[in-house]
């Protein structure tokens, strides 16, 4: 599971670089976001453009990464492909998280 990140002013970008998050990939999706996360900013943006597909046990490990930030921190989301946007609409998991439609809004709307 590869993860990317990057520091844009007072949050830290983390982009999925791959097409699926699901059941093969879920732990090592969670480990790599604590890895990376761990001391990292108070707000944690995690960039989905990039996957196209994803399952309950994704779904999870999303989950799982944002209470792995602990209490003063937060974890959003941007660029959910439409497939992925619907299973965080079916879930109502869009409701859990921040949802935007892209990094750059993600970004505009934090610093506003």
């Amino acid at each position: 599971m590869e993860l990317t990140s990057s520091t844009e002013a007072d949050l830290q970008i983390v982009t999925v670089q791959e097409p699926r998050i699901d059941a093969p990939v879920a732990t090592a999706f969670k480990d790599n976001m604590r890895d990376l996360t761990e001391a990292g900013k108070d707000t944690v943006l995690l960039d989905l453009n990039h996957v196209k597909f994803i399952d309950s046990s994704g779904l999870g490990a999303i989950v799982a990464a944002m209470k792995s930030l602990g209490p003063g921190r937060r974890l959003i989301l941007a660029g959910l492909t439409p497939a992925v946007d619907k299973v965080f609409k079916l879930t109502r998991m869009d409701s859990v998280f921040g949802v935007f439609s892209t990094v750059d809004a993600a970004l505009s709307e934090l610093r506003g």
